[in-house]
């Protein structure tokens, strides 16, 4: 491969969630593709960076497109299925989610994967960018995309980018700071986390998990002290008896000097490899105290650094730099509008998320703005869209972004940033430079409906871009009514539910679970289910929680407090809770 010329219709830089979904799109597009990532895993945070906990996107009308078809390939893959952390409803061991990507990248012949690579230059025609340089060939395509972790092409390609805190002044977020204070200083950017997993060796004694430089116990002392050890190992459990340690209350987020991220490579290595040895004392700290039943896992990951496999590839970046696009998703974009259950409808939306915003800066507790809202029996957050000229640079053409570098701000990326969202901003940044090949246009002048349908419309993954809360991807009238909201803004209602006229067919699936039982209705959306059988469950009480718009109206509106029920569904241990998917009466 030396010196070599390559040509795509597409190249993406970046396997992370977005990168991957991107190249998987646009080769199914039909598009000519070349993928280059640094690592051997694709999937970045869902995989690579060991976050195979993801948050967001939950509710069973969210699970479309790309994100849907994955989560059901965890779910016929993963041995004892996903009901194994209380953080997340999808838990599974990250050596599954990455075979699910290889897989998908090895059945399509127009998609060429290159991994252990890095962009060196980007080559520019005026205002276009036309090709990236690598160590020893170059990629010539008619699109490129940015899935980088930290924004690197924009960088060398020297695109307007921001980095850091923005003032209410900017754009009159509620959360953001009036003057910059100690906080923005000390951390310009969310901290990342290096995940590490352990594992549960039961009656076999752990080997000790040795210290790394600069240990200091008292950085973590309390982690785990308003939840119990039990709760705390819990929070990210994964299948095989093993736990996801991605841990913010003083555990191994880690912000010291984070702006050396994107002042050099020498720096970046360096703050990469404090933040590789904090997670390593977590550990070790977390064994001293509870014991040596828990050790580092053994051969998860591909090993980096001499580490066991227990350590991720890299951080888990929250945040990285953030491009300066034709419109920028402020935090007023994903709060809920006045007296509603959901944020306004972008009319060029491409993508939809509903994470609540989550801010992570080690020690210190930032309030923002609350954007959640109570539904199926528990908290979940207000449904937001991604508008496409969020993903375009103001003057360069030739790019489009596809991970946590879309133009958004500081504050809002607290919410943008979560995998599912960041994998549906993938798939439609895929379609969107596939379909720009096709019409031999810039990404700037394609015509946003026409991509709006192609994602509604794909055989294998059609996506949802208008958020309603009762509309099931298997809902026969599910394209319709997309259609119509998106032919109709002016009329998206207010709740988040579009008309029901007919409801869609549920059905239990072969690995759920019946329950009889009393049902104790104790508040709105909080509910308890009492059960009578089977027996090893008799005289126990759950906690009522459901994905499913169906069952969630009949908890709210159908059924009585002490009610006797028959309940399908599954038990979620780590929890507590039984995720409920049908009722009979």
């Amino acid at each position: 491969m030396m010196n070599q010329t390559y040509t795509a219709d597409v190249l993406v830089v970046g396997g992370g969630a977005g990168g991957t979904a991107a190249a998987i799109q646009a080769a199914r597009r039909g598009a000519k593709t070349i993928l280059v990532s640094e690592f051997p895993w694709l999937g970045g945070m869902l995989t690579s960076a060991g976050v195979s906990a993801p948050d967001g996107n939950e509710l069973e009308a969210f699970q479309t497109g790309l994100w849907g078809e994955f989560l059901r390939e965890l779910q016929q893959r993963q041995s004892g299925g996903l009901d194994n952390s209380w953080v997340s409803f999808f838990s599974y061991d990250p050596r599954v989610g990455a075979e699910v990507f290889a897989d998908w990248v090895r059945e399509l012949p127009n998609l060429t994967w290159i991994s252990g690579q890095v962009p060196r230059s980007v080559v520019r025609e005026g205002n276009c960018v036309t090709a990236v340089e690598f160590k020893d060939f170059t990629v010539q395509a008619k699109v490129i995309l940015d899935g980088t972790e930290l924004g690197d092409l924009l960088a060398l390609a020297e695109i307007p980018y921001r980095w850091g805190w923005e003032l209410q002044s900017e754009w009159g977020e509620p959360s953001a700071p009036v003057s910059f204070n100690a906080l923005t200083a000390k951390y310009p950017v969310q901290a990342p986390t290096w995940v590490v997993l352990l594992q549960d060796y039961g009656e076999i004694v752990a080997p000790e998990i040795q210290a790394a430089p600069n240990y200091e116990p008292s950085l973590f002392a309390g982690a785990w002290d308003n939840y119990g050890a039990e709760a705390f190992l819990n929070y990210g459990r994964l299948p095989g008896g093993l736990f996801m340690m991605n841990w913010p209350i003083c555990g191994n987020d880690y912000g010291e000097g984070v702006s050396r991220l994107i002042e050099s490579e020498t720096t970046r290595r360096e703050f990469e490899t404090e933040c590789l040895y904090h997670s390593q004392n977590f550990a070790c700290y977390i064994q001293s105290q509870l014991g040596r039943r828990f050790g580092l896992a053994n051969n998860i990951f591909p090993k980096i650094s001499n580490q066991t496999g227990a350590f991720a590839l890299y951080p888990y970046y929250r945040e990285s730099r953030r491009l300066v696009g034709l419109t920028t998703v402020t935090e007023q974009d994903i709060l809920p509008i006045t007296g509603a259950r959901v944020a306004a409808l972008k009319e060029d939306v491409i993508a939809i998320g509903n994470y609540a915003n989550d801010h992570h800066y080690p020690g210190i507790k930032f309030e923002l703005q609350p954007k959640s809202i109570r539904w199926g029996g528990r908290w979940t957050g207000t449904p937001f869209t991604i508008p496409y000229r969020c993903l375009i640079p103001v003057e360069t053409d030739g790019l489009l972004v596809c991970e946590k570098n879309i133009s958004v701000s500081h504050i809002a990326n607290g919410a943008t940033r979560l995998q599912p969202v960041v994998m549906g901003i993938g798939q439609a940044v895929g379609m969107a430079a596939a379909i720009c090949v096709e019409l031999n246009c810039q990404p700037r002048d394609l015509p946003v409906r026409v991509l709006q349908e192609a994602l509604l419309r794909d055989r294998r993954s059609p996506a949802a871009i208008i958020p309603l809360f009762n509309l099931s991807p298997l809902h026969p009238q599910w394209l319709q009514w997309q259609l119509h909201y998106l032919d109709n803004p002016e009329t998206y209602p207010v709740s988040g539910n579009c008309p029901d006229s007919l409801p869609a067919q549920y059905f239990q699936e072969k690995y759920s679970n019946s329950f009889s039982g009393i049902l104790h209705k104790l508040a709105p959306q909080d509910y308890r289910f009492t059960i009578t059988t089977p027996a090893p469950y008799q005289g126990q009480t759950w906690q009522l929680v459901t994905l499913r718009s169906p069952i969630n109206e009949q908890l709210q509106n159908s059924l009585h407090n002490q009610q006797t029920l028959k309940i399908y569904g599954r038990l979620n241990q780590a929890g507590n809770w039984l995720l409920v998917e049908n009722i009979n009466c």
